[in-house]
Order: C-alpha cells, then sequence, then structure tokens
C-alpha cells in the first residue's frame, strides 16, 4: 500500500471510530431521557455503567490521531480533518457524560411525578439529538448547508430552555416542598441545552474544515 493510500486509510479509520463514538453518546443521551420519563432505574444505572466503553473509545481515537499527526506530519487540510475530529470527539465524550449526568438525576427523582416543566425538556431533547446526528453527517459529508441549520434550531432550544427554568422557579415558589425535583429537572435542562451547544460546536468545526477559518454560530 503508497504511503498516501495508507494514510487515507487510517484517516478513514479515525473517522468511521468517531461516527461510532457519536452513535454511542446520542444512544446515551436518548436512553437517559427515557428512563427519567418512565421512572426506570435501572435503565438509568445501565447507561452509567455503559459510560466507559465511550471514554475508552474516545482515549483510543485520539492516541491513533496523535500517533498519525506524529507518523506522517500532515498539513493544510489533512491536518485540519485530524484536529477537528479530536475535537468533535471530546465534544461528544462530553454528551456523554451528561447523559450520565441526566441518568443520576433520574435516580434522585425516583418515583416521583415529574413536573409539567418536563414537556419542554423533552422537546429540548428531540431537538438537541436531531442537532447531533445532522451534526456528524454534516460533518461526514462536509456539508456546510445541512450545517447552517443547526444554529437556527439552537435558537430553539436555548428559548425552551428559557421557558422551562421559569416555570420551575414558579413551581419552587408556590410549592417550595418540590424543590428537590425543580433543582433537579434544572440541572437537567442545563445539560440537555449543552448538549445542543455541542452540536452547534460540531458546525462550527465543519467551517473551520472546509473554510479554514474560526466561525462563532452561538452569535
Amino acid at each position: 500500500m503508497a504511503v498516501r493510500e495508507k494514510f487515507e486509510y487510517e484517516m478513514h479509520s479515525a473517522q468511521e471510530m468517531l461516527i461510532t463514538l457519536s452513535t454511542m453518546a446520542i444512544d446515551a443521551l436518548d436512553k437517559s431521557m427515557q428512563a427519567l420519563i418512565s421512572h426506570d432505574v435501572d435503565a438509568a444505572l445501565q447507561v452509567i455503567e455503559d459510560d466507559v466503553h465511550i471514554n475508552r473509545l474516545e482515549e483510543d481515537l485520539n492516541d491513533q490521531v496523535i500517533l498519525l499527526i506524529a507518523k506522517q506530519s500532515p498539513v493544510a487540510t489533512d491536518l485540519r480533518r485530524l484536529i477537528v475530529t479530536i475535537k468533535v470527539a471530546s465534544d461528544m465524550e462530553r454528551v456523554g457524560d451528561y447523559a450520565v449526568n441526566i441518568a443520576k438525576e433520574t435516580i434522585r427523582i425516583g418515583q416521583q411525578e415529574l413536573l409539567e416543566p418536563i414537556h419542554k425538556i423533552r422537546r429540548m431533547h428531540e431537538l438537541a439529538t436531531v442537532m447531533l446526528r445532522q451534526g456528524i453527517d454534516a460533518l461526514v459529508q462536509e456539508d456546510v448547508e445541512k450545517a447552517k441549520e443547526i444554529a437556527d434550531m439552537d435558537d430553539e432550544v436555548d428559548d425552551l430552555y428559557g421557558e422551562a427554568i421559569r416555570l420551575l422557579f414558579q413551581y419552587s415558589a408556590k410549592e417550595p416542598e418540590k424543590l428537590s425535583q425543580v433543582t433537579q429537572l434544572a440541572f437537567i435542562c442545563r445539560y440537555m441545552e449543552r448538549s445542543a451547544d455541542y452540536a452547534t460546536n460540531i458546525s462550527e468545526q465543519l467551517f473551520y474544515l472546509v473554510r479554514g477559518r474560526h466561525y462563532d454560530l452561538n452569535k
């Protein structure tokens, strides 16, 4: 195998690892929300246990990319692609961590009836997972137009976050006995909002990859 062919093969391998890592993280986010809605403590515990696989895969991917940079000394687009791979892998590992955090809050809530803002949280989750999947697809396809759409969805997530937090504050004032769940749901809101932000980060990394410049899509 020629040097260039081997390099491209190894870059493709790294990309496949990133896709696997991203799929695992998004699936964990889905499972944590399903556990919350269904009061399924066992499912929440499984999300926590499975996180070790996401962490290990991110470490393996980082090692592979660093070794590739050290061996091949890539430049221009090739170097940007490898740097973006590491950064996106880190973002997706953080999404997996947020899934773990949601699972932990689910265990704390237990069998309590969920407060009304849960509907807005579910919508935030729906949008965040769509954004993350679309972000990874856009990155793989290097589709800048698809990436632009993610910023618009992030605005809706931010609006939902504000609405949910306001409703939760109202509960804490009117029904102080529910303060514990209010706090837990507020944390979950934040984890969902940050997950959506990471989808926007992926889009920004795509712009950097394609155009060689950094763009802030959160403005």
